[in-house]
């Protein structure tokens, strides 16, 4: 992890194992069946659902909260999957207070929208406990295709795709499959491996491979046409931005700190700074600034170059940091790092530009983590827009017989779910060229 081997104020066990474990506990305990059934009561099962159209997978939201409401939480999960095989994932890790919970009736009425989020969890748990997978495979359509990564958007997309008859292999170049949901999600948003549980659950559909690979390690666009018959590029986004200042190359990538963290057999052997600065306004700055706090940081700030109105995290999870004990700081930006110090530039916004006013100060810093955002890898021979790859339609990229979808593609957000949409639908129009 960066520097942490050679930095003295880098230390593992800040906090005794047993406080570490109680501090990564579920954020958002399971509803039992009675505490579902009161909640699914909240809904007035509109006709026009705000809540389903704010869904970036267009989930029938009504209709599977009407499930619950009648003793049905296994049709209830499986009218989530019909349009999210990911639901059990988004309904941990999904920004509902600004998607379908903002959008509830009962949120514009009164301030306190259904819990579909957690509705949403009781109904996948109730249905992958029991280990059945709702859906079968049709027959084979004797057609190949390739998907390369198995995040969200991958993971998708070769579900559908199998489903439908096709025979799909997945290249992942990390050990384990499950990209940003194994890899980039706060440990406490998904306790007990639910991330891998949930892909093991997912390649019940069968038809699907998994092997190690990416682009650029011996395997190439021009090899995947020559093997498949059409290729699905779920990649994510490799590359960590600069911050741009001396002393740089003293600081982590947040992604980096986040992963150690979600692989870490023993988080109290996992060091961590007394003082942790960590740049950036997302859900990734905010991850990586609670969780320092939770390994035992004893002051953990995070430094925003605009003000709090722009930030990319949601209020939420400003909230949360802030009640972890996150100090929030606005207008910052980072102009050097010295040893033991971060010094950081106030700044001013005109016409969406960020420029510094030459006024400066100093924190304590023996751990800094950058989060500003990620860059993409981009592979040989493909269009691209705004640093992502250009895709049209339901991901088609410039290359014919080549989809993309996920945050390596352009538009939509960089979320869970928008993947998972990306993923399904690139899924569906692959299946129309194939089978013409």
């Amino acid at each position: 992890m960066g520097n942490s081997q050679r930095t003295p104020g880098i230390a593992p066990g800040r906090l005794p194992a047993g406080q570490i474990a109680a501090n990564f506990t579920d954020l958002h305990p399971p509803l039992d069946a009675h505490e579902a059934a009161v909640a699914a009561d909240r809904c007035y099962f509109c006709h026009d659902a705000p809540c389903m159209t704010a869904c970036p997978t267009s989930i029938d939201i009504p209709l599977f909260i009407r499930e619950i409401q009648t003793g049905q939480p296994a049709a209830a999960a499986r009218t989530i999957f019909t349009q999210n095989i990911l639901g059990g994932m988004c309904a941990r890790v999904c920004p509902t207070e600004t998607l379908c919970e903002e959008a509830c009736v009962r949120e514009t009425a009164e301030g306190k929208p259904v819990e579909i989020g957690r509705l949403q969890r009781f109904a996948t748990d109730t249905l992958m406990e029991k280990g059945d997978h709702p859906f079968t495979r049709l027959g084979s359509t004797g057609k190949k295709v390739a998907v390369v990564g198995a995040g969200p958007a991958g993971l998708s997309c070769a579900h559908r795709l199998a489903m439908l008859g096709h025979d799909v292999s997945i290249y992942e170049a990390k050990p384990r499959p499950g990209g940003l949901n194994e890899y980039g999600i706060a440990a406490y948003k998904t306790p007990g491996g639910f991330a891998q549980a949930e892909v093991d659950w997912l390649l019940k559909i069968g038809g699907i491979t998994i092997q190690t690979g990416a682009l650029g390690l011996g395997i190439t666009l021009d090899s995947l046409a020559d093997q498949y018959d059409a290729t699905f590029l779920a990649i994510g986004l490799a590359g960590v931005n600069a911050l741009g200042a001396p002393g740089e190359d003293s600081a982590e990538a947040a992604t980096g700190f986040i992963a150690a963290l979600r692989q870490a057999e023993d988080l109290s052997a996992l060091p961590v700074g007394r003082n942790v600065v960590v740049i950036g306004g997302g859900m990734t700055a905010i991850d990586a600034a609670v969780q320092s706090r939770l390994l035992g940081a004893d002051s953990v700030t995070l430094a925003y170059r605009r003000g709090q109105e722009a930030m990319g995290a949601s209020a939420f999870e400003q909230e949360l940091a802030t009640a972890k004990g996150v100090r929030l700081m606005f207008n910052l930006r980072p102009v050097a790092l010295h040893d033991g110090e971060i010094e950081l530039e106030y700044t001013s916004v005109a016409d969406g530009r960020v420029t510094g006013t030459g006024e400066t100060i100093r924190l304590p810093a023996d751990q800094v983590f950058k989060a500003i955002g990620q860059t993409l890898e981009a592979p040989e021979g493909l269009d691209l827009e705004k640093g992502k790859i250009k895709v049209t339609g339901r991901g088609r990229t410039s290359r014919k017989g080549v989809w993309a979808g996920g945050d390596c593609a352009s538009g939509g957000d960089d979320l869970t779910v928008t993947a998972v949409a990306e993923g399904r639908d690139a899924a569906m129009d692959i299946h129309a060229a194939l089978m013409g």
